[in-house]
């Protein structure tokens, strides 16, 4: 919807232009007055306001001045000149019109503005900063639909004991998702243990997790608790567990039925209550078809389960992550956190990360740090390890919004080829898009289907 507040102190003006703004499908409001208008408002305003200069009371300059400065401003004048333009241009005036006017222009320049007008409220909703959120939303950062099912997720399993197994690719935040399980469950006063299976060698993973007595073996001059009696009452969290030994996988399938251990050296089990995160990078069950994970094991652990979307999956959260990540090496470092602009946020949405948070994250520290002494881009720093973001995708700051929105839905088409390696129905549903209008897209931007297919 394309909305106008319209304010002149003539009433044939008024009524004049109600009737052709509404004739081409634009919602107007009507005023006599700059006083009636400013009062009325709303927080938000989807619109644009277009406003008579000279005025009894409060001139149409004044009224400028006064109204927020976000909300597109139309001045029209029958006594114009360069020095009002240039002062109202100052003002901050989305544009100034003489009379008399074209309607038809006048109509293009409202549904224009309002189209920016409504880009700006819709980066305004996902610009919030992560320090302003409370709660897990300040931990999971991020306000796309995938995140929010993420911690809704979270939150109602983090309210039962049940074993749980985290999926994820490499650098999509696991450890924080079990640590969020640990921190929202009534264990939270107890311990969160966090162990990467992957990083023990083989011959200590035993004495690691059980833990051994004295004499148990050479060099066993105390006893050692293992992980999973330190954990008691808490949680542990096997990370990486699709790398544990076939051998080891028994054992760890008697502690999670029986809920007791046996140190290496003793025969006599403890009692444990741990809950136990299992996190993995591998699907599990295909570990089990392939023969590296034990099918009792998966089904056992597979109590309940929660996937974490890669973040190329929830584009939307990209530069609100990136600035977040920003603000705290910014603040670590005792330096000014630099702006981001439109180009470098397209660059970081349409790169496909596939190091995940962490990629984002080192990238974000990199920038800030490196900003500071080459006033390096966003892009150029991608550049490094995505060669193909070249100076194509920038965005020239004097190109039209109807060239910009063209250029960006191109690259967003190209990037989802690429992800998907030409996988026409995989864009149609990642995209939303029917097969036609894609295809005519395509055709469009001179984007070939066989040109993304895989060697």
């Amino acid at each position: 919807m394309y909305h106008v507040m319209v304010v002149d102190d003539d009433p044939a003006i008024r009524e004049s232009l109600e009737q052709w703004l509404s004739l081409a499908d634009i919602e107007v409001k009507t005023y006599a007055s700059a006083h009636a208008a400013l009062i009325d408002i709303p927080k938000d305003y989807p619109g644009v306001i277009v406003s008579d200069v000279r005025m009894p009371a409060m001139d149409g300059m004044e009224f400028l001045k006064r109204a927020s400065k976000n909300i597109p401003f139309i001045l029209i004048t029958g006594h114009g000149g360069i020095t009002l333009a240039v002062e109202a241009m100052k003002a901050g005036a989305y544009d100034f019109v003489e009379k008399p006017y074209n309607p038809e222009r006048l109509v293009d320049m409202i549904k224009t503005a309002c189209k920016q007008r409504q880009h700006y409220l819709a980066n305004k909703k996902t610009e919030v900063s992560a320090y302003d959120l409370n709660g897990i939303e300040s931990k999971i950062i991020g306000q796309s639909a995938a995140v929010i099912r993420l911690r809704k997720r979270i939150l109602a399993l983090a309210k039962v004991n049940s074993d749980v197994v985290i999926s994820g690719e490499t650098g999509s935040g696991k450890e924080l998702v079990a640590q969020c399980l640990h921190e929202y469950s009534v264990r939270r006063e107890h311990a969160f243990v966090p162990i990467n299976v992957s990083a023990i060698p083989e011959n200590l993973i035993e004495s690691e997790l059980f833990g051994y007595e004295v004499g148990a073996f050479t060099g066993a001059t105390k006893s050692h608790s293992g992980k999973f009696e330190y954990a008691h009452g808490g949680t542990l969290l096997l990370d990486e567990i699709e790398s544990m030994p076939m051998y080891f996988q028994v054992k760890i399938l008697r502690v999670l039925q029986e809920r007791e251990v046996v140190r290496i050296g003793s025969h006599t089990p403890k009692r444990i209550d741990v809950r136990i995160v299992a996190a993995t990078k591998k699907d599990l069950k295909l570990a089990v078809q392939e023969g590296d994970f034990r099918e009792d094991l998966y089904y056992r652990l597979l109590v309940s389960e929660i996937k974490i979307p890669p973040l190329r999956d929830r584009k939307e959260d990209i530069v609100m992550l990136f600035k977040h990540f920003l603000t705290k090496a910014a603040n670590f470092n005792g330096l000014v956190c630099p702006e981001i602009s439109v180009e470098e946020g397209l660059v970081l949405e349409t790169y496909s990360w596939p190091g995940n948070i962490r990629e984002l994250k080192n990238t974000a520290e990199r920038y800030m740090l490196i900003h500071h002494i080459d006033d390096v881009s966003v892009q150029e720093l991608l550049q490094v390890s995505q060669p193909e973001l070249s100076g194509s995708n920038t965005l020239m700051s004097e190109a039209s919004l109807s060239a910009r929105l063209e250029h960006v839905e191109k690259m967003l088409i190209d990037a989802e080829l690429k992800l998907h390696e030409g996988n026409i129905k995989t864009v149609m549903d990642v995209l939303d898009l029917p097969r036609r209008t894609l295809n005519q897209k395509m055709q469009k931007y001179g984007l070939r289907r066989e040109e993304y297919l895989p060697n």
